[in-house]
């Protein structure tokens, strides 16, 4: 206790060079892409992975949930871990991990190895955000953090973009060309060079980690009414006694998450629904990503700041609603359309809608999350809205198998965002209300 009144009364730490935060932003943006591009890319290559191993599409639905289901159980410990240790060493041997289990998913001998694979990259990735987060947040202050996160977020729709190029490019290269050899690994069929390909720079790239500097940690000027600690036990107990508010909150992103993951299933359903080629889906697809998603977290990060400076203090909270009445509708609505052409075109503005609140969650997040507990209350946040979207594949592959039939994929996708946005939808109002009270309850604690 004697501790957290000393690091409530220390003076204030300065922040870091704006030049030093944004080039730790950039790394730390590079890795997201890195991991990114490994999360995304088993969506583009179910359909040679189902035929090699006669997986149906309730077994693809597990497979795809696998890095969820531990990234979030993982991301627990990992947060624990990041309030403590050195952060940017925790990055780097997460970086290493997850890549090496994304060659080691394309050298899987069966479903089981598969899986185990995926879920050894969710145990890599847990490590990233929350330890960027921790870090973002000790090297810029409130009203500066919108940009720096939505340019972190940014890295979403890059690596899916990259992950569309990069896969529609080898696998179109490798079924003209046949199974190619690596050296260590000999004869490879495209989707497993095509793993083992983006895989292996991840390992050389997690090195640059060790000789970088983390900012220092800020002390804390939460009174004790408001948190007592900053251990694990701590931050549940915050969460518990708001838990209204983060459940209203969370989900929201929840939401974002159960359809975006359940889109890991849409290049099969183009393939099946309009007869496009899992290799023109990955290309127009990848070049969509790259064009709006970018520049849409990073509007949206700048209004967020600009609006928080005009005094709008739930600024970043009512441009995540407006993200979420953007996202449902578009995600539901394409499938039912005429032509692949005219379904891309709604999906378009999907990707907007998805953009805005995936880079806007953790900055809202961050406006009602006490300092000392960020890193932990940022893991149970990637932990919820993980597993809660682990369920949109799930939900996709059983409605698929045994409601709607395997020829109607597309109305199983359809039907994920209108099942999971009701209750978020309906508790609102009631989340805004109380995301206003606990502002004003924190104060300057959450600068």
């Amino acid at each position: 206790m004697a501790s957290q009144t000393d690091a409530a009364t220390a003076p204030a730490k300065p922040y870091p060079s704006a030049a030093a935060g944004w080039f730790l932003v950039v790394m730390l943006t590079i890795a997201y892409i890195f991991s990114f591009v490994d999360r995304y890319i088993l969506g583009l290559l179910i359909e040679p992975i189902k035929a090699e191993f006669d997986l149906s599409d309730r077994q693809i639905g597990w497979l795809l949930s696998a890095f969820t289901l531990v990234y979030g159980f993982v991301g627990i410990f990992m947060g624990w871990l990041i309030d403590r240790g050195k952060r940017i060493w925790i990055v780097s041997i997460g970086v290493a991990l997850w890549s090496a289990a994304t060659v080691a998913t394309g050298m899987a001998k069966n479903f089981f190895q598969l899986f185990a694979a995926r879920m050894g990259v969710g145990v890599g990735e847990a490590t990233l955000s929350p330890a960027t987060f921790s870090m973002i947040g000790d090297s810029f202050p409130t009203e500066k953090r919108g940009k720096p996160i939505a340019f972190y977020s940014s890295a979403l729709p890059i690596g899916a973009g990259l992950a569309s190029l990069l896969s529609g490019a080898i696998i179109a290269w490798t079924a003209a060309s046949g199974s190619q050899s690596l050296p260590f690994f000999g004869e490879l069929s495209p989707w497993r060079f095509t793993l083992i390909i983006v895989g292996l720079p991840g390992m050389v790239f997690a090195l640059f980690f060790l000789f970088m500097k983390e900012p220092a940690r800020r002390p804390v000027a939460a009174s004790e009414d408001v948190i007592s600690g900053s251990g694990f036990f701590d931050a549940l107990k915050y969460i518990w006694r708001n838990k209204t508010l983060y459940i209203g909150f969370v989900l929201i992103i929840c939401t974002m998450t159960t359809i975006a993951y359940s889109q890991g299933f849409l290049a099969p359903t183009f393939e099946r629904t309009w007869g496009w080629s899992a290799q023109k889906y990955a290309f127009v697809n990848g070049v969509a990503l790259l064009i709006i998603g970018p520049a849409n977290m990073m509007i949206m990060g700048t209004i967020s700041d600009w609006w928080t400076k005009k005094g709008v203090q739930d600024a970043s909270l009512r441009i995540l609603y407006i993200g979420f009445f953007i996202m449902v509708p578009t995600a539901a609505i394409p499938l039912f359309m005429p032509s692949a052409e005219l379904a891309f075109a709604i999906l378009c503005i999907n990707t907007v809608g998805i953009g805005i609140v995936s880079a806007i969650g953790v900055t809202s997040l961050l406006v009602i999350t006490p300092a000392q507990i960020r890193g932990q209350v940022v893991a149970l946040y990637y932990l919820a809205i993980s597993w809660f979207g682990s369920l949109g594949p799930i939900a996709v592959g059983e409605l698929s198998s045994s409601v709607f039939g395997e020829d109607n994929l597309r109305y199983a996708v359809a039907a994920v965002p209108l099942i999971f946005g009701l209750v978020p939808f309906l508790m609102m109002p009631l989340t805004r209300r109380l995301y206003r009270e606990q502002m004003v309850r924190l104060g300057a604690a959450s600068e």
